[in-house]
Formats: C-alpha cells, sequence, structure tokens
C-alpha cells in the first residue's frame, strides 16, 4: 500500500515544473493502459477520451469521490463542480515509454504534463512532470493532486485497497504548502 513519506513528495527542478518519481508494478504494457486507456485511467485519475496521436485531443472528467471505497464528503471549496472535466492535446507520443499533452482547467494559461516510462526489471519507474505552472496556489494544488491520484495508481497496480481521496489531498496539500517556496 502506497504511504506519504519524504522520497515521494514532488521535486521542483524549476520554479514552475513539479516532478515525481514512481516504481510500479508492471510490465510496461499494463502501466501504459492505465494512462491511456479511459476505464482504467479513470481508477486513480479521471476517465475520458484520448485520441492517441500527436495533435488528438485529450478529455479528462474526474470523480475523486468515488476512487476509493471509503465514502467520504467532498470539502465544501471543491463541491461546486462535483465532477470536473478538462480538454487538451497531446503534444509528444512515443508508445509505452512517453505521453505530453495540454492541460487547461478553465484558465487561458495552459501547462504541460508528461509521463514518461522506463522498464526496471518486472517494474516500471514512471517519471510525472507538470510544467508551466506559473502561481504558486496551482503548485500547491497540482501537488496534493498528482500525489494523491499517483499513490492511488500504486495501490490499484498492487493491488492494495485504494486510500480515501479526499482525505489524503487535503494533509498532502497542508505538506506542500510548507514545501513549496513562495
Amino acid at each position: 500500500m502506497s504511504t506519504v513519506t519524504d522520497t515521494t513528495f514532488a521535486t521542483t527542478p524549476e520554479a514552475t515544473t513539479l516532478r515525481f518519481v514512481r516504481t510500479l508494478p508492471g510490465p510496461i504494457e499494463r502501466v501504459w493502459a492505465y494512462l491511456t486507456e479511459s476505464g482504467k485511467r479513470g481508477k486513480w485519475l479521471a476517465s475520458g477520451d484520448m485520441d492517441l496521436r500527436v495533435g488528438g485531443d485529450v478529455r479528462l472528467q474526474w470523480h475523486n469521490d468515488e476512487l476509493s471505497a471509503v465514502p467520504e464528503e467532498t470539502p465544501e471549496r471543491y463541491r461546486g463542480d462535483k465532477h470536473p472535466s478538462m480538454r487538451g492535446h497531446i503534444t509528444r507520443l512515443e508508445p509505452m515509454r512517453l505521453l505530453a499533452y495540454t492541460w487547461s482547467e478553465g484558465s487561458e494559461e495552459e501547462s504541460e504534463v508528461t509521463f514518461e516510462l522506463t522498464p526496471r526489471g518486472d517494474e516500471v519507474e514512471l517519471v510525472l512532470t507538470h510544467q508551466r505552472l506559473a502561481d504558486r496556489t496551482n503548485r500547491v494544488e497540482a501537488a496534493g493532486g498528482w500525489h494523491t491520484h499517483l499513490a492511488i495508481l500504486e495501490n490499484v497496480l498492487s493491488g492494495a485497497p485504494v486510500i480515501p481521496f479526499w482525505a489524503t489531498f487535503e494533509k498532502l496539500q497542508q505538506e506542500y504548502e510548507q514545501r513549496i517556496s513562495r
């Protein structure tokens, strides 16, 4: 079961960039499917169609309150849009190795998320980089969100019980509030 330790926290290689590194149970084809297939991606991040070609549309819709079997209440500040969605476009694609797409949540500024996969024996190293997060508030929220979603992905792939999303996210946001410089 995934736990929160200092070695799992995001690094900030640049002021507007978050980087996460995780070692996941393989094989790489399985991890790739959890990044690209709506039903599998919906178990840890967000469901939605993905046109797997450079320039292809990416549509994500979150159901964070449904990720865990543990019932929990959505925090007040997120109740206005219970199932938020996002559209983006694939910017880079190397099947089984690299997937990158734009990320826009209603603002005019787009950031970019990149997933890089490297086989490591029976495991897969996943490097997630989220770039062009200019606003500190967005960096803190993105860090808490990605950290929580990646912990859920680890649990799903290893067959462990899925951690409660909102309780974990709230705790991690407080931690990243201290870690990410102003």
